[in-house]
């Protein structure tokens, strides 16, 4: 099978992601393999993974928007915000309706700052969160700029709300969920979540990894052109000439109504060869994929 594209994956729960890419490796046989916006083990949905030199445009993929679906439950607080977390505190709920939760919800969309959760793989002073917080050591964390373009609730059972939000990368949905129940005046933590879009992603065009597996087995598995990772990009149709100047290293000047900051390159056949970089009037190779290696088809 190819050693160039993107899988996009339906991670199943107790799972890490570095698991899934680690099963990935042994399915598909490739060394080189990576994946865009880690789940939590309880979280499920989709992971998207690359392969081989598709790897180098994973960054793209991960600062697109995020789409996630759960549930919140209420009253009851854990170390980690969601249920793979031990209870550490609990209180009473208010009387919540839909209007009340909508206007909690509202004041935690738009652009805001969010402090990572202790129990998160963020690196602070070099070591992971997660393995400070379970020797019991609290350090602060800076806060991050996010957004969430929406947030919505519907109840779903006694003191639990299932969820729909849109989010920029970086958004922990955790501390989403905690933030709101402190708004409504009590605690709360995740116990459900699920990833359903990556940009135009979408799970309902994902394998679980044993799918794959019986994919590989019987037949070419089903990697989509690394092409597909830059989509949401601007894009240009090079001359043999240029493409020439980009593979060798040079700057390349392109028609005035090319607009943006970065570009994906194509050939003349519409497959990807480089992302190109704004340099003032002239455009950098930022990626160049050499000839053979090319990751734009399978």
């Amino acid at each position: 099978m190819s050693s160039n594209g993107m899988l996009l994956l339906d991670k199943s729960g107790g799972m890490t992601s570095h698991d899934v890419v680690a099963r990935v490796r042994r399915i598909v046989g490739e060394r080189r393999v990576g994946h865009a916006g880690t789940l939590d083990p309880m979280a499920t949905g989709l992971l998207i993974v690359a392969l081989g030199p598709a790897t180098r445009l994973l960054r793209f993929v991960q600062a697109e928007t995020k789409r996630y679906v759960g549930t919140v439950e209420l009253g009851v607080a854990t170390d980690s915000l969601d249920a793979d977390g031990t209870v550490v505190a609990r209180a009473p709920v208010p009387a919540i309706d839909g209007p009340t939760i909508a206007a909690a919800a509202a004041t935690l969309t738009g652009a805001q700052q969010q402090v990572p959760p202790m129990v998160s793989a963020v690196k602070i002073g070099g070591e992971r969160l997660y393995d400070l917080a379970r020797r019991g050591v609290e350090v602060a964390r800076p806060a991050r700029s996010i957004t969430v373009e929406s947030f919505s609730l519907t109840p779903a059972g006694e003191n639990r709300w299932d969820f729909d939000v849109v989010c920029s990368t970086g958004t922990y949905v955790r501390v989403l969920a905690s933030d709101l129940a402190e708004r409504l005046g009590t605690v709360g933590h995740l116990v459900a979540l699920r990833r359903t879009a990556i940009g135009h992603h979408d799970v309902a065009n994902a394998l679980t990894l044993e799918a794959l597996s019986d994919a590989v087995r019987l037949g070419p598995a089903p990697v989509v052109p690394a092409r597909a990772m830059v989509e949401h990009l601007g894009s240009v149709t090079l001359t043999e000439d240029a493409l020439r100047r980009i593979v060798q290293g040079q700057r390349i000047e392109l028609s005035d109504t090319v607009t943006g900051p970065t570009l994906a390159a194509l050939d003349e056949t519409g497959e990807l060869v480089a992302i190109l970089g704004r340099r003032g009037e002239r455009w950098q190779p930022e990626i160049v994929f050499s000839a053979g290696a090319n990751p734009g088809h399978p």
